[in-house]
């Protein structure tokens, strides 16, 4: 979730608010639009059915309404506090009386559920209610303090919302548990790592929530206690002490929560050793271990890159080696990728650089929108670059989205994640105004100087590049800065600034990629800021040492990634299509999938004939070949398996160099 650091010593930007940002039009209102409308019932759906997920029925047998034994997912109370984070959002956004009514009664069962000494978890309640000799706090992999801090955050974000406390009540009693707890760990030198520690950022945004500071310091000694870990496990990041990291290793979503909970206590706390672990992880994840989608987590398995060889761990949704990134086999999960976006933007609240939120965009448009369907109903747990029918093993995961999937952490994290998105967009410094995705919208301002104004977006982005700001409604006019970001994938394009009448045009230039613009306004009411970005039609190449990709490139076009699925080409397969080097001819046409607008890419490419390989030989000798033109047609990541099962798809293709 997003957070309120207004007042987070550390922090050098305040984000705006979910009440402050109003999505008008465009892209970004359309997605959500989906999400309040169709994933998020979808989700209720899911989980309040006893015969599906059973998370609401564990609740309602540890509230004495049913009775039972536990069933379904230990992450799954977790799970649905994160489906509440994005029911929350919709109830606020839409002043939906119905599911405000809804929410309240969930929370009305939590708390039934919740015993005397603030512990909850369903699995261990029921446990002890059945009297099945199940302990608490026994196995990581149970998932107990992730559930608590799923709870914590979504009782905080509940509070900034609406106001309310009914959520924050038990909130604060689990987390009172949780210092008990700790406490006796540590006495007894009993210390474990909590895996996926969601907990680190629940406490910390529960102090925000109700300002005491005993659940900053419960923060703080739940992630100093990580070092007094027995026998610690890359797995869970917990081998090295944490102020010894340097690379991104182990479990993907660990990893990921484990620094976004860092930053927070960096933003409240401060310390130039754990700012240092921050930076450098960070920097190994940007230069060795990120997809072209945003992806992260390449590997279903893999083994502790830098432990000794002879005692090499496993690890389960892994970063493995650097520059190892697969294609077929990009296992990229939902929930990592959501842990990133996190991350992201607490580095952000840390130091306003561009780049965080060039992160946050490619992510967000492209893995996390590619892991649900256009309608809004069916998800991806692993996120692949390359999708072959039969590809000669059982894959872990289907190979098309499900309404529901047996591990159900992803779709409820990445409901919350887009539910959000209008808070992504802008933030504040004394009279600086941040911009971070862009979109159509209206965003409310209180400035330093005393300004107050309704700024306006108007854009059609991702798609165009044209981006237009007004200010509205000003009140005590003064002087404002408009931070422009200029992403990393803008080479040229230009920016109009007419103030007062006064025309000024700066050309967008390779020197101001990946950074802020500022342009200063002395008079707002009067001003109109135009930005366009030029998007023309790229490859991208993945560095040499990406195997996979050598010899390859993958279509882009402004901040999206394109792919090609089967039928695009014709009767032509997608391993036959090369991409001519000098010859890039492209249309980009709007067409629908699913009552969606999609901007389509076609394009001429050559198209290999006399290399079938009938026998299937591991091994031949190449046959003389040649090539066709064909007229093929791409579409955006984030919209592939949207038009039939059953398609191949290919992201990176190969270059012709031919004339």
């Amino acid at each position: 979730m997003l957070t309120d650091t207004s007042k987070s010593k550390n922090a050098k930007v305040v984000p705006l608010g979910a009440r402050e940002v109003e999505l008008t039009d465009g892209f970004w209102k359309s997605v959500r639009d989906v999400v309040f409308s169709a994933t998020v019932p979808q989700l209720e759906k899911m989980f309040d059915s006893a015969d599906i997920s059973h998370v609401v029925e564990n609740f309602r047998i540890c509230a004495g309404e049913s009775k039972g034994d536990f069933a379904g997912t230990v992450f799954g109370d977790g799970d649905f506090y994160k489906w509440l984070e994005a029911a929350m959002y919709c109830a606020v956004m839409e002043n939906n009386c119905d599911l405000f009514d809804r929410i309240e009664k969930y929370i009305d069962l939590v708390g039934r559920a919740q015993r005397e000494d603030g512990y909850i978890s369903t699995k261990q309640i029921i446990g002890e209610m059945n009297h099945s000799g199940l302990g608490r706090m026994g196995d990581i992999n149970d998932f107990e303090v992730y559930n608590f801090g799923h709870l914590m955050t979504a009782a905080a974000l509940y509070y900034r919302l609406t106001g309310r406390t009914s959520l924050l009540d038990i909130a604060s009693k689990a987390a009172d548990y949780l210092d008990s707890m700790y406490e006796d760990a540590e006495e007894k030198d009993q210390v474990q790592t909590a895996v996926c520690p969601s907990h680190y950022m629940g406490l910390i945004e529960l102090y925000r929530a109700v300002g005491d500071k005993k659940y900053l310091l419960l923060a703080e000694k739940a992630i100093k206690l990580r070092d007094s870990v027995k026998n610690g496990l890359d797995d869970n990041q917990d081998r090295l002490p944490l102020k010894q990291h340097r690379k991104i290793i182990g479990h993907a979503v660990r990893a990921n929560y484990l620094y976004a909970g860092l930053a927070d206590l960096y933003l409240e706390e401060g310390g130039d050793e754990y700012l240092e672990v921050l930076n450098s992880v960070w920097d190994d994840l940007m230069r060795h271990k990120i997809y072209i989608t945003g992806g992260c987590g390449a590997l279903y398995n893999g083994a502790s890159p830098y432990g000794n060889f002879f005692k090499q761990q496993l690890v389960h949704q892994a970063y493995g080696y650097d520059y190892q990134l697969p294609n077929v086999t990009a296992y990229n999960e939902t929930c990592a990728n959501v842990g990133l976006v996190m991350w992201a933007y607490r580095m952000f609240l840390i130091s306003p650089k561009a780049e965080y939120f060039d992160v946050i965009e490619r992510v967000m448009l492209n893995t996390n929108l590619a892991s649900l369907s256009l309608d809004g109903i069916k998800f991806f747990y692993e996120n692949m670059l390359e999708r072959i029918k039969n590809p000669g093993f059982d894959p872990v995961w289907p190979l098309h989205r499900t309404e529901y999937i047996t591990s159900y952490c992803c779709p409820p994290n990445l409901a919350r994640n887009l539910a959000q998105s209008s808070e992504y967009l802008y933030a504040v410094r004394d009279n600086a105004i941040y911009i971070g995705m862009y979109a159509a919208s209206n965003a409310h301002i209180k400035l330093y100087s005393g300004m107050e104004t309704e700024l306006k977006c108007e854009t059609s982005y991702p798609y165009d590049g044209t981006i237009i700001f007004t200010f509205e409604n000003v009140k005590n006019e003064a002087r404002a800065d408009l931070m422009l970001r200029i992403p990393s994938w803008a080479k040229s394009g230009k920016i109009k600034v007419t103030d007062a009448g006064v025309e000024k045009i700066t050309d967008i230039t390779s020197d101001l990629t990946g950074s802020y613009y500022r342009v200063s306004i002395e008079n707002p009411s009067e001003s109109v800021v135009e930005i366009v970005f030029d998007m023309p039609v790229r490859y991208t190449a993945g560095h040499d040492r990406i195997e996979e990709c050598r010899g390859r490139v993958c279509l882009e076009r402004g901040p999206l990634v394109y792919c090609m699925e089967e039928g695009d080409a014709g009767s032509a397969e997608l391993k036959d299509v090369f991409l001519p080097v000098n010859e890039r001819f492209f249309v980009e046409k709007h067409v629908d999938i699913l009552g969606r607008d999609i901007l389509k890419i076609e394009g001429k490419v050559k198209i290999l004939k006399g290399d079938e390989n009938k026998s299937g030989s591991l091994y031949r000798e190449l046959p003389e070949v040649r090539f066709e033109d064909q007229t093929v047609c791409f579409i955006p990541y984030f919209a592939w398996d949207n038009r039939g099962e059953d398609k191949d798809m290919r992201t990176y293709f190969p270059l012709y160099y031919g004339g």
